[in-house]
């Protein structure tokens, strides 16, 4: 079996490095950026495509991670992308994090080429794809998911079928609402230490150790928080497209869901401030620029 992987960014290398060691010789990659393909085929053994067609024309099973809904679009449906190359019998899996209507057009695109396409939306950052401890929601056919089941779980400790094409994107940007809200929520918790007196210091350590009451957010972000060290395990800009996308999901949802609302403003306030490609802990900062206070930094 031929396994493809497109797009080898923050999540896609280290799934790649993941899928080369578990299936040895059997992988085809591409990255639209030439030095991330010839770097991870250097540090993987995987064989480089010259393009999007070349590694799907040859793929049994071929992954996908991709920016954006676009970007998707255009890697799957455009002249020279998937649908166009891959044949008839052929499994694809997205993991990208997109609206389900684009995954729901792939997955027609695709059916009628004989191909399955299952929309296997991830949970966990950069540290979980390097471990193999992502969590994978599928959606599509579950025959294909028994398919792709072993290749996901050389990447992945949890997979879970939870509907159609489409479902996996769903729930994905559903749970994504709450990493967002979790992330604003504890900016806005520090900023209310730095204008009542409080000692966000301590805040810090009590919920970064995982006491009562700590979320989930705070597990791996309270260091960062203490040190100012904001590189990205999961940048901001896609926490917000994440949570733009939630969003649009359903009519009105401003009113509807206010807090969702309020979590999208604060995060567009701090991509406005050139945050952005920054960790989404780094909404901290437009909580501080808000306040006219910072947090004491750990020297």
């Amino acid at each position: 079996m031929i396994i493809g992987y497109v797009g080898l960014g923050a999540m896609g290398a280290p799934m790649t490095a993941r899928l080369a060691a578990a299936y040895p010789g059997a992988m085809r990659v591409y990255d639209a950026d030439a030095a991330a393909t010839a770097r991870v085929c250097a540090e993987t053994g995987a064989e480089a495509g010259g393009a999007v067609a070349d590694v799907a024309a040859a793929c049994d099973l071929l992954f996908t991670c991709l920016p954006d809904s676009a970007v998707a679009r255009s890697v799957y449906l455009g002249p020279r992308g998937v649908a166009a190359s891959i044949r008839a019998g052929a499994v694809t899996v997205d993991c990208s994090t997109v609206d389900p209507e684009t995954t729901r057009g792939v997955h027609g695109a695709l059916a009628e080429r004989g191909v399955s396409h299952l929309d296997a939306s991830m949970l966990g950052s950069t540290a979980e794809a390097e471990t193999g401890t992502l969590g994978f929601l599928v959606g599509g056919d579950a025959a294909a998911l028994t398919r792709a089941r072993p290749a996901l779980a050389a990447c992945g400790e949890m997979i879970r079928h939870v509907g159609p094409a489409g479902a996996g994107c769903r729930l994905k940007l559903i749970l994504q609402t709450l990493e967002a809200q979790s992330a604003v929520a504890t900016a806005e918790a520090l900023g209310l230490c730095l204008d009542t007196g409080a000692d966000p210091g301590a805040l810090l350590e009590i919920l970064g150790g995982g006491g009562p009451g700590a979320p989930r957010f705070l597990a791996t972000r309270a260091p960062r928080l203490r040190s100012g060290d904001f590189s990205p395990l999961y940048s901001l800009r896609f926490l917000l497209k994440d949570a733009q996308l939630a969003q649009g999901m359903t009519d009105g949802a401003a009113e509807k869901f206010p807090a969702l609302a309020a979590t999208v403003s604060t995060l567009e306030q701090a991509e406005a401030a050139g945050f952005g490609p920054q960790d989404c802990a780094a909404v901290v900062r437009a909580v501080e620029a808000r306040i006219g206070r910072r947090l004491p930094r750990d020297a």
